[in-house]
């Protein structure tokens, strides 16, 4: 047997020394993102976009650079919810991202398409892939946070994504019914296998507020957010109510001029991980 000469570059043993590999990505040499955040769900439908959109504004009302890395490849809607209809382009320094009307830079799959219905039939590997040359291949200039709408579920995407992005925190998105207390949890392990933090859940669709009487209807049932993020041991907790108004502007494109202080402590929380000066 070989004498262990600490030099692990060329030494095929597996010993205990050995530091892992690291499955990082490069960003383009022109891009600079300071904290990457995860928005993810266990499943479809929860409101993943919406809460991705929310805190990008918000990190932009309060003065930062904010950008939005759209992963949900085969169901991209941010674009849409930022009325983006014109096509991100490259030069020889890389893609450039789609500016929003405040700032925020955006890349998705939809602003490459020729057509913003025409559908995504790819395989999980090629889908992986395109998601990585939206980190790599992307100039993202000054970037303060960058916010990450993930795929639903712990599959093909969501796994590289994980291993290739920097990740400093995870938001997980939720609704109410009684089914999704399992589904968080998954969310939260895989978060745990990565050694990622996960920052807050958000319960969307928790609840819809009487316009005329201003009594508090719990459609789907009794919320349990609070007993599933005690259980997993999520520090925060918040919840956003079923608003005509809201999602009418984000299907309108509107979606940076939302009037509401649902996700603030979210964002708090998020903020919190820039290095204090």
């Amino acid at each position: 047997m070989s004498e262990c000469t600490h030099d692990c570059s060329s030494c095929s043993l597996d010993c205990a020394s050995r530091e892992p590999e690291s499955l990082l990505e490069p960003l383009n040499k022109l891009s600079s993102v300071k904290k990457v955040i995860a928005v993810v769900s266990g499943k479809g439908g929860v409101g993943k976009s919406l809460v991705t959109s929310i805190l990008a504004v918000l990190a932009q009302r309060k003065g930062y650079h904010s950008a939005i890395l759209d992963a949900d490849i085969t169901g991209p809607s941010i674009p849409r919810a930022f009325g983006l209809h014109q096509k991100a382009y490259g030069d020889d320094t890389g893609i450039l991202p789609v500016r929003s009307k405040t700032g925020i830079d955006v890349m998705s799959i939809n602003l490459l398409l020729e057509h913003e219905t025409d559908p995504v039939v790819w395989r999980g590997p090629i889908i992986a892939g395109a998601v990585k040359q939206f980190w790599t291949d992307v100039v993202w200039k000054d970037v303060d946070f960058m916010f990450v709408d993930m795929p639903p579920g712990t599959g093909d995407v969501p796994l590289p994504v994980f291993q290739s992005l920097p990740v400093d925190g995870v938001v997980i998105v939720t609704s109410p019914q009684e089914l999704v207390g399992m589904v968080v949890e998954k969310a939260v392990k895989m978060a745990g296998l990565m050694n990622i933090p996960v920052l807050a859940v958000v319960e969307n669709m928790s609840y819809f507020k009487c316009p005329d009487c201003g009594s508090v209807h719990e459609i789907f049932g009794k919320s349990r957010v609070e007993d599933i993020a005690a259980e997993n041991g999520i520090p925060l907790v918040a919840r956003i109510p079923i608003d005509p108004t809201l999602a009418g502007g984000v299907d309108k494109g509107l979606v940076e001029l939302f009037d509401g202080n649902w996700l603030d402590g979210v964002f708090e929380s998020v903020e919190q991980l820039l290095p204090q000066e």
